[in-house]
């Protein structure tokens, strides 16, 4: 199944729930990275700072302040100015403008729900782009833009879901997703698709649930009534903590639910406490190495986020700013000693072996394979298990990798 849905169903979600002032971020900041000899390099980060994509993008910026101290050992100077989108696709071109025509910014690091308004502008500046396709189709279709996770395809089928829920004994799926976003329906279509592809009974199956509704106690008596034992939702967290709690008060006893989002500080810091209580025994993926895994590479996101003064578990979004500014650096290494836009985006165009700064455990991706991505490196995902207020990794799954199922896709309702 898609494994990126988490980042591109909030883009239809939040188109419906737009905020109406404008407000563009001006912030600019170094972070102490200053220093004689570095080369300095200014860039824009385009993100959902304030309005409905704020919880979920809001904390990139802490990735890009990270990503300084990555700079600073690379031998560059970051500095970087904040474009708030306020989660309107109106003020979203409005800051990415901002970021090109007042502050003159060398490249855009995206991580945003609203980046397809901004686009067409950013295309026709020569403006080079980097960050997650979470919102739409520009990332497959525009030369200039560059994701970290690969150009994904939602409408594609893996193995990868089918194989977890299997592992975890499950036999019978429920699986929900919204109606007004295509991808969300499109994960929910495809989690049941492939895990009727391991031999998973899909008892339930709902991929036009109401946006944002927590109005669950139907969908959990049906799928009581399915005898479902295994739980997925393309859905923002409060939909499906809802839909959690209702079936635990049903008494549905689960043996596994995975979700797309959640995984790191979004629910030990960010959720209320009725959401972590929600969340007890859920497993959630993430598309990299969980910090659980010590590993030399998530280490070393560690202290450049302690240098940033962050502590704890990151976020999604932290992840996706730290990456792209390491995607960032990768493009300048080969854009000759005085880089122009153009030859950034020409180098980045000849990267085909993105190693996530070693945060996918030595595989690599080519950034530049618009074609067959459905998402991630190698379909794989990296899970952890909350348990308390902490997460555990769960064995066999860090990572557990798939691979596309021949013939299969699916699309949203009509």
């Amino acid at each position: 199944m898609a494994l990126k849905t988490s980042r591109i169903l909030a883009a239809f979600a939040v188109v419906a729930t737009v905020a109406s002032g404008v407000s563009i971020g001006l912030s600019g900041s170094t972070a102490g990275a200053s220093g004689s000899g570095l080369k300095t390099i200014t860039v824009g980060v385009l993100t959902d700072a304030t309005g409905a994509g704020a919880s979920g993008n809001a904390s990139s910026v802490i990735g890009v302040k990270a990503g300084v101290y990555l700079a600073k050992r690379d031998g560059y100077n970051l500095k970087y100015f904040v474009g708030d989108t306020a989660t309107s696709p109106t003020t979203a071109l409005s800051a990415g403008q901002s970021l090109v025509e007042q502050h003159h910014v060398f490249a855009v690091i995206a991580v945003s729900a609203l980046t397809f308004s901004a686009a067409p502008f950013f295309k026709a500046q020569g403006t080079p782009v980097i960050g997650a396709d979470q919102d739409a189709g520009e990332w497959l279709t525009d030369t200039n833009m560059f994701t970290v996770f690969g150009a994904g395809h939602t409408n594609l089928v893996s193995t990868t879901f089918g194989a977890y829920m299997k592992s975890q004994g499950v036999t019978n799926l429920g699986s929900i997703g919204y109606n007004i976003a295509p991808s969300s329906a499109e994960a929910a279509e495809a989690a049941a698709a492939s895990a009727q592809h391991a031999g998973i009974k899909v008892g339930y199956l709902n991929a036009a649930f109401p946006f944002g509704s927590t109005n669950v106690q139907p969908i959990a008596l049906a799928m009581k009534a399915a005898g479902i034992n295994g739980f997925t939702a393309a859905t923002d967290p409060n939909t499906a903590y809802a839909l959690l709690s209702a079936l635990k008060n049903l008494g549905v006893h689960l043996k596994a639910t995975l979700l797309f989002t959640g995984y790191g500080a979004s629910v030990t810091n960010q959720a209320s406490p009725a959401e972590q209580q929600a969340a007890q025994g859920v497993s959630f993926e993430n598309p990299y190495e969980v910090m659980e895994q010590n590993t030399p590479a998530t280490k070393q996101f560690a202290a450049d986020l302690k240098s940033a003064g962050v502590n704890g578990l990151p976020t999604q979004a932290e992840y996706d700013g730290y990456e792209a500014v390491g995607l960032l650096l990768q493009g300048l290494k080969a854009a000759g000693s005085k880089p122009t836009q153009a030859s950034l985006i020409a180098s980045l165009s000849k990267i085909h072996n993105w190693a996530a700064l070693g945060l996918w455990g030595g595989r690599t991706l080519d950034i530049n394979n618009r074609t067959s991505i459905i998402g991630g490196v190698d379909n794989c995902i990296w899970v952890a298990k909350l348990e308390g207020k902490r997460f555990v990794v769960v064995p066999g799954a860090i990572p557990l990798c798939g691979k596309a199922i021949p013939g299969a896709s699916v699309s949203p309702p009509t």
